[in-house]
C-alpha cells in the first residue's frame, strides 16, 4: 500500500476510536457484528451531559477577584451568565460539543472543601469569548485574532441546588469502589483527567452522581 494512502486510513482509524493499525475495506467501513456475539458495534455517542469547574471564593488575579461560585450565578439576571475564561484547548473543544439544553453540574474547586453544589443547563451554544481580546481582563491572551479567535464560551443557566452537597472525598471513594470491582464512576473524567475544568459525563455516571443527593453520606 503507498505510504501517502496509509497515511489517510491511520488518521481515519484514529478518528473513530478503533486502535488497530489494519486499514478496513471499503466494504467493512460501516458498524460490523463482533466475533464473540454477532452484535452491531455502535458508535460511541457524543456526550450529552457535563460537569463545569468554577471558583467559589475569593481569589485574585492582578488586582480582579476571579470568585464565580453557584451563588453568584443564581443572583445574575435570569440566573444567566456566560462562561468565559476557559484556557484549556480540550476543554474549549468539549464546550464546543454542548448543546441548547444539555445539563451541567457545578461544581466548586479550588477551595475548602471541592464537590458538586448544583444543577445548571446550556442556554447558548459555544460562541467567541470576548474576554480573550480584553486587555483588562485576567484572561486576556494577546495571541489570539479577532478574525481567527482561538477560545469559546457558552451560556449557562441556574436549574437548582442539589440536595446536598456532593464532596469531591466522597465521589472519590465511589470512584475508587467502582474503578476495582465496576460501576459508572470507574472511568470518570473527574479522576482521570482532573485538570479539566470542562469535563464530559456519560448518561451513567450523571444519572449515578444524580441519584446520590438522596442517599446518606457514603
Amino acid at each position: 500500500m503507498p505510504p501517502k494512502k496509509r497515511a489517510r486510513v491511520m488518521k481515519r482509524t484514529a478518528k473513530s476510536g478503533d486502535s488497530s493499525e489494519t486499514a478496513p475495506s471499503k466494504s467493512k467501513r460501516k458498524a460490523a457484528p463482533t466475533v464473540e456475539t454477532g452484535e452491531t458495534v455502535a458508535a460511541p455517542l457524543p456526550p450529552c451531559h457535563w460537569l463545569m469547574k468554577s471558583e467559589p471564593e475569593s481569589r485574585f488575579e492582578n488586582g480582579i477577584d476571579v470568585k464565580f461560585g453557584i451563588e453568584d450565578l443564581k443572583k445574575m439576571p435570569d440566573q444567566t451568565s456566560c462562561w468565559d475564561g476557559v484556557r484549556n484547548y480540550q476543554a474549549r473543544n468539549f464546550m464546543r460539543q454542548m448543546k441548547e439544553g444539555q445539563q451541567a453540574f457545578f461544581y466548586h474547586s479550588n477551595c475548602k472543601e471541592p464537590g458538586i453544589a448544583g444543577l445548571m443547563k446550556i442556554v447558548k451554544e459555544a460562541y467567541v469569548d470576548h474576554t480573550q481580546f480584553d486587555k483588562k481582563d485576567v484572561h486576556y491572551d494577546g495571541t489570539s485574532k479577532t478574525d481567527n479567535p482561538k477560545w469559546s464560551m457558552v451560556d449557562v443557566q441556574y436549574l437548582r441546588m442539589l440536595k446536598r452537597f456532593l464532596p469531591l472525598t466522597e465521589l472519590k471513594k465511589y470512584h475508587l469502589q467502582h474503578r476495582s470491582s465496576g460501576g459508572p464512576l470507574k472511568n470518570m473524567a473527574l479522576f482521570t483527567r482532573a485538570r479539566l475544568s470542562v469535563q464530559p459525563l456519560t448518561t451513567d455516571e450523571f444519572d449515578f452522581i444524580l441519584s446520590l443527593e438522596d442517599e446518606e453520606p457514603l
